[in-house]
Parts: structure tokens; C-alpha cells; sequence
């Protein structure tokens, strides 16, 4: 039998109280590592750890706060000699409003989450890696990508993470430090529910009629999946990759295969 996927690694998972993180921090304990959910839902987050089991605790962590960062890193290294992975998963999605309206406060707190924190994650797991390696993921999306998938602020958050991920994977290579994204398409997570006001399954509703790939709804397992194995040594060679799960959203253009009947 072989061994789990993340057998006897330690990890961090930042905003894994609830949506992708919670899925991947179920997972990643369940491929065998030991898990700290960082995230600033303190009930949430404890619910999670105590479900997960003694492979899993919870950390208050304020990823816009780069000490929070640096201290949540420290304690996991010092609680457990290392730290091996780091998904960098934090985020928020607001209604910022259209560019000509955009407010730039509502602006800054997205970049201030969504870059500055991925920023931070990555500076300092970095650091903890740098004598053994290890592997960064940050939680990107098909925003990344392409304009219209949320908010300009949102968009433009997504794009910037996308640099700093291949910019930091030519910097820590030389450290056997991998760094990868992984880009969701449209998932149901409580983020993009509470944007568009609605439950899970009717937001599925209102996306999987649009989806090229047809037969399947992503679901935050599915990226989950695709973040262990970025994560995992299956990937060992992989750095500076942006791994899209989106079923060919952004691979071709729906105009034209309903135009030619497809």
C-alpha cells in the first residue's frame, strides 16, 4: 500500500475555516499531514480542527497582518520542527462596484487580503523552508486569467497573486522551495454566495448551464484535490504553474462553439 499523499508533512492552511480552505484542510489531514488552520472565523476554524481530529488545530490568524502571519508560522514550526506546506488560501470577494464607481477603500482591503496576505504567507513560509524546501500554493482563480469573472478589484487581485507566484518560484527555487496557484472556476463557497446573495445550490444553478465542461458541478473538494497535488511530491518538479480548474472555461471561447453548433 502506498503511502499517503502528505505523509508525515505539517501544513498551514490559511482561510481554512470554511469553503476551499476547509476542504483542503479535511484533505491534507487526511493524506497524512498535520494541519493549522489559520483564519480569523474563531468558532468556525475550533469546529473544524476538533472535526478533523488530532491531526488539525486552529490558529487565530489575520493574514493582513504580517506579524499575525510570521507568529502563526513560527508556532507551527516550533510546535512541530518544520513546516512543509503552505496553502495560502485567504481571501474576500466584494461588491467594490464597476471601475468608474470602484471604491478605493473597499479596493485596499481586498489587495490588502487577497495580495498582501498571499504576500506575507509566502515571505515567511519561505523563510522556514528554505533549508529543507517545500511547497507554496496559493489559492489564484480563473480571474487570474480573465477580465469578468468578479470585481475589477478582485480581478486585479488575482493577477497580481499570479506574478507573485511565478516571481517567487525563480527566487526559491535555488531553495528547493516550489511555488505554485491553483485557479478555481465558479465554486459555491460561502465568499461567492454571500456576493450574490444566494445558497449554494442556486448559485450551481445560475453557473453550470454556462460551464463548457458539462456532466460535473466544481465543488471546493475538487480544488482542494488539485491544491494536495501541487502540494504533494507528485508535483516535485512543478514550480511556477498555474493550475486551472475551470473544465476549459478560459481554454476556449463559448461564442464561437455555440455559433459553430457545438
Amino acid at each position: 500500500m502506498s503511502k499517503p499523499r502528505l505523509d508525515g508533512k505539517v501544513a498551514i492552511v490559511t482561510g481554512g475555516a470554511s469553503g476551499i480552505g476547509e476542504a483542503a484542510a479535511r484533505l491534507f489531514a487526511s493524506s497524512g499531514a498535520t494541519v493549522v488552520i489559520a483564519d480569523v472565523q474563531d468558532a468556525l476554524g475550533e469546529a473544524v480542527a476538533a472535526s478533523v481530529g488530532p491531526r488539525c488545530a486552529y490558529a487565530r490568524c489575520d493574514v493582513t497582518d504580517e506579524a499575525q502571519v510570521e507568529a502563526t508560522v513560527a508556532r507551527a514550526v516550533a510546535a512541530h520542527g518544520r513546516l512543509d506546506v503552505m496553502l495560502s488560501n485567504a481571501g474576500v470577494l466584494l461588491p467594490t462596484g464597476s471601475v468608474m464607481d470602484m471604491d478605493l477603500a473597499e479596493l485596499d482591503r481586498v489587495m490588502a487580503v487577497n495580495f498582501r496576505g498571499a504576500a506575507a504567507c509566502v515571505k515567511h513560509a519561505a523563510r522556514a523552508m528554505a533549508s529543507g524546501g517545500g511547497a507554496i500554493v496559493c489559492t489564484a482563480s480563473v480571474a487570474s486569467l480573465q477580465g469578468g469573472f468578479g470585481p475589477a478589484s478582485y480581478t486585479a487581485s488575482k493577477h497580481a497573486l499570479l506574478g507573485l507566484v511565478r516571481a517567487a518560484a525563480g527566487e526559491l527555487g535555488r531553495h528547493g522551495v516550489r511555488v505554485n496557484c491553483v485557479s478555481p472556476g465558479g465554486v459555491a463557497t460561502p465568499l461567492s454566495c454571500a456576493l450574490m446573495g444566494v445558497g449554494p445550490r442556486e448559485l450551481e444553478a445560475m453557473t453550470v448551464p454556462h460551464n463548457v465542461l458539462q456532466g460535473k458541478v466544481l465543488r471546493a473538494e475538487d480544488v482542494a484535490e488539485a491544491a494536495l497535488f501541487l502540494a504533494s511530491d507528485q508535483a516535485a518538479f512543478i514550480s511556477g504553474h498555474n493550475l486551472v480548474v475551470d473544465g476549459a472555461t478560459t481554454a476556449v471561447n463559448p461564442a464561437v462553439l455555440h455559433t459553430v453548433g457545438l
